[in-house]
């Protein structure tokens, strides 16, 4: 019998304000789905962190003539010179950290700058003998190329020591801010959707505030009176969070797996299995907000 009356109120309530209802649907689903995009683009951030920085290498630039390098003080790279780098790098002191290294003279750089830059006039521009020799190595742990650097920074014959990571890492910064203005704006809307549960609450208790007065005179607990309140504003948010869920799984299912991954097929993309790792989140959100919005509303209001 309770439990059909508080459902009756519910559906009362959710009828009576019908349109604010849909206002808590529609910012709960704005708002999770910045909550959920930014978990997404944090996981897509760090999925190609762990893609490209697997692929990276370390060139160590050779001395060519001219290098003002101190190690380059004797000139260009001798034979002698490249074949005791080539030993380091063999070393018990550097192969656990090295897997793999091959030397690239000047001839196979230009031939390869050339296949980059095929499109482009600058190739017309550069002869082999101003592209330096160089050893690529491939690090068993990307993270331990300081070694690599302290290790060869001085040595005869190396000019500079390039770490590819570089050239990455700024797109990873701005990939993170992206990350962390979704997270600034989905924090704002949340609190959007916090004070519209809790006004929508207040209407709705006000609107019915002669039922609750009945209900106190013949002695409703507390709950009794609250739940139909509290659950009206749960299922408004659990609607928009599950809405949230399904938007984010059909962009990643549609727009990232069918279109983006197929385009680029040499990146490393999250795929709709990671979109529903987050609903869960997203959804338990929707309703801890929701609840707790609502609670701390009708004690205010109603004073029970």
């Amino acid at each position: 019998m309770r439990a059909a009356f508080i459902l009756g109120e519910i559906g009362h309530g959710l009828r009576r304000n019908l349109t604010m209802v849909i206002s808590i649907v529609l910012v709960t689903f704005v708002s999770l789905t910045f909550v959920g995009a930014a978990a997404l683009l944090q996981m897509q951030i760090n999925q190609m962190k762990g893609y490209w920085y697997d692929k990276v290498e370390i060139s160590l630039f050779l001395c060519q003539q001219g290098s003002v390098s101190p190690s380059c003080a004797s000139g260009a790279v001798t034979e002698q010179q490249r074949e005791a780098i080539a030993a380091q790098l063999r070393s018990p002191t550097f192969a656990p950290y090295v897997a793999s290294a091959h030397f690239e003279s000047s001839a196979e750089a230009f031939t390869h700058f050339k296949e980059q830059f095929k499109n482009s006039p600058i190739v017309d521009t550069v002869t082999a003998d101003q592209l330096p020799s160089s050893f690529r190595i491939q690090l068993k742990d990307p993270t331990t190329f300081d070694v690599i650097r302290e290790g060869f920074s001085s040595t005869a014959g190396v000019d500079t020591v390039n770490d590819q990571r570089e050239l990455l890492e700024p797109l990873f910064s701005k990939l993170n801010q992206a990350s962390v203005f979704a997270l600034v704006t989905a924090g704002i809307m949340i609190i959007c959707a916090v004070l519209l549960i809790a006004t929508t609450i207040r209407l709705s208790a006000f609107s019915r505030r002669r039922e609750t007065g009945i209900m106190r005179l013949v002695g409703a607990s507390k709950s009794v009176i609250q739940l139909p309140f509290v659950l009206e504003g749960i299922i408004a948010a659990t609607i928009g969070s599950v809405l949230a869920s399904a938007a984010l799984w059909a962009f990643t299912r549609f727009y990232v797996e069918d279109y983006l991954s197929r385009e680029s097929q040499d990146l490393a993309f999250i795929s709709s299995g990671d979109a529903l790792l987050v609903a869960p989140a997203l959804i338990l959100l929707g309703i801890v907000l929701s609840g707790g919005s609502s609670v701390l509303t009708l004690r205010r209001y109603l004073k029970v």
